[in-house]
């Protein structure tokens, strides 16, 4: 991976100083995120991790083009991010998958929506995603004969199909049990190593940011600061026997306690 400060404003995404606050009605300003400076590298899987409430689903959100930040930009490959861009796909922590629908119709259902019509050549690519994904065969079902963790990987290639530039997760795997975290982990990890993608992934579990990212972004107690990235060189393909691995604890305890630390108001000196 190149140092993001040598690379062209074409091959990265650029957060230049973003500041997001919120005005309640009485008056009162909380501050959300308070002039994040990052540069991501094309193709580079990016993980947020910090203590509630310190902001990361809010970046994600001004990178989505869901919200605008209050101060500061936002370039992606080289344009100005001011609306949602058809390029990005987004995933929740929800599947948010339409009961009615066919795992098939779930996933050309953004399509639809915006008129598309629904080719042979789409249609060959959502399959080809599904078996990428696992699901190859599930096809026809409905959300509620799918577990938890294939319902995520019915979103995963939902947010794929459209062949995103940019791949946002907000905690995907944050309501699943701890087995088929890890599953679904190494499953992104595949897709991802088979359909390259800038990924930007928000979550809770130090282990999981380690374990996915080229490099891990650790964020301050509200407001909203980088207070550390972390850089991870684990080989790839990676797997959790990884975690018995020097670096990996390394790193996991490096990134553990500029999160407690921060959480807890202390700084380094």
């Amino acid at each position: 991976m190149r140092n993001p400060d040598e690379l062209n404003i074409e091959d990265k995404i650029a957060i230049h100083r973003v500041s997001r606050y919120f005005d309640s009605a009485d008056g009162e300003r909380t501050i959300a995120l308070d002039g994040i400076s990052l540069d991501i590298e094309k193709n580079e899987f990016i993980a947020l991790v910090g203590p509630s409430g310190c902001g990361k689903s809010t970046l994600l959100r001004i990178l989505a083009g869901l919200i605008k930040p209050s101060a500061g930009n936002v370039e992606v490959y080289s344009q100005p991010l001011t609306e949602p861009r058809e390029q990005s796909g987004i995933v929740f922590q929800s599947a948010t998958l339409l009961p009615w629908l066919s795992v098939l119709e779930n996933i050309y259902f953004p399509l639809r929506l915006v008129g598309k019509k629904i080719t042979g050549e789409i249609e060959a690519q959502a399959k080809a995603l599904l078996s990428v994904a696992g699901l190859e065969g599930f096809e026809t079902r409905t959300p509620k004969e799918l577990s938890g963790g294939m319902q995520q990987r019915v979103a995963i290639c939902r947010a794929l199909l459209k062949d995103p530039d940019l791949l946002l997760m907000d905690e995907p795997f944050g309501a699943l049990d701890a087995l088929t975290r890890e599953e679904m982990t190494l499953e992104l990890l595949r897709i991802w190593s088979e359909r390259p993608k800038t990924v930007v992934f928000v979550t809770h579990s130090v282990a999981e940011a380690v374990i996915l990212a080229d490099r891990v972004v650790v964020m301050s107690a509200r407001p909203g600061k980088i207070a550390d990235i972390v850089p991870i060189s684990l080989p790839r393909p990676r797997t959790f026997a990884m975690t018995a691995l020097p670096e990996f604890t390394e790193k996991s305890e490096r990134i553990r306690q500029q999160i407690l630390q921060r959480k807890s108001g202390q700084h380094y000196g």
